[in-house]
């Protein structure tokens, strides 16, 4: 009898031994639960890519600079960039990442429509103008992202109206001084709104 006990109490052993051992071949082979990137850093990386934007804007600006004011109002659909300083503090999340994300757009429709223009007339700061509107489609990539993450509702504008085109090279450069001025503007406010939503949202998660 006890050497029936001896064995059963030996080949526990051995068996618990085996599984031991295979423990971390186990373990290994599952896979290590997807983090989904928390609000906080999706919004930093929004600021930063606003900021690499809002720097082309203003290289573009320098290069193609005109001794007085260009210009203005010859795009009639523009976002309106008359927004307070003193507001940004006030801004709740869904509806502010909604109306940046229609701003946003409406801008890529004039760029989109300054780039043909500017093939047509071979303006010189064509190859920097399609590094810009690859950033822009980034962003507005990684604000709809953001936008599902916080169930932000997608707004439906209509098309922005565009002028005829321009007739010549100058015309194209007084275009796309306007149209560049307005979205530096759109870019700092952009800015900083995406940054005060970020210490938001920490300040949030520590509560």
């Amino acid at each position: 009898m006890k050497v029936n006990n001896l064995l059963v109490d030996s080949s526990s052993s051995l068996l618990l031994s085996l599984l031991l051992a295979q423990l971390p071949l186990f373990t290994s082979a599952v896979p290590a639960p997807y983090r989904r990137p928390n609000v906080v850093h999706e919004l930093d990386r929004l600021a930063n890519q606003t900021k690499n934007l809002r720097q082309i804007t203003a290289d573009l600006l320098k290069e193609h600079a005109f001794e007085t004011d260009p210009e203005q109002h010859r795009f009639k659909s523009l976002p309106l960039m008359n927004n307070r300083a003193s507001d940004i503090n006030s801004l709740e999340m869904r509806p502010t990442l909604s109306q940046l994300h229609t701003d946003l757009k409406s801008f890529e429709h004039h760029f989109a429509w300054l780039s043909r223009a500017s093939r047509k007339h071979h303006h010189p700061a064509l190859p920097k103008l399609g590094q810009m509107m690859s950033l822009i489609k980034s962003l507005t990539s990684m604000l709809e992202h953001q936008m599902m993450r916080v169930d932000a509702q997608r707004l439906s504008p209509p098309s922005p109206s565009m002028p005829p085109p321009p007739p010549s090279q100058f015309d194209v450069l007084q275009s796309s001084q306007e149209l560049l001025l307005q979205f530096r503007l759109f870019c700092d406010w952009a800015q900083r709104v995406f940054s005060v939503l970020s210490t938001k949202s920490k300040m949030s998660a520590v509560q």
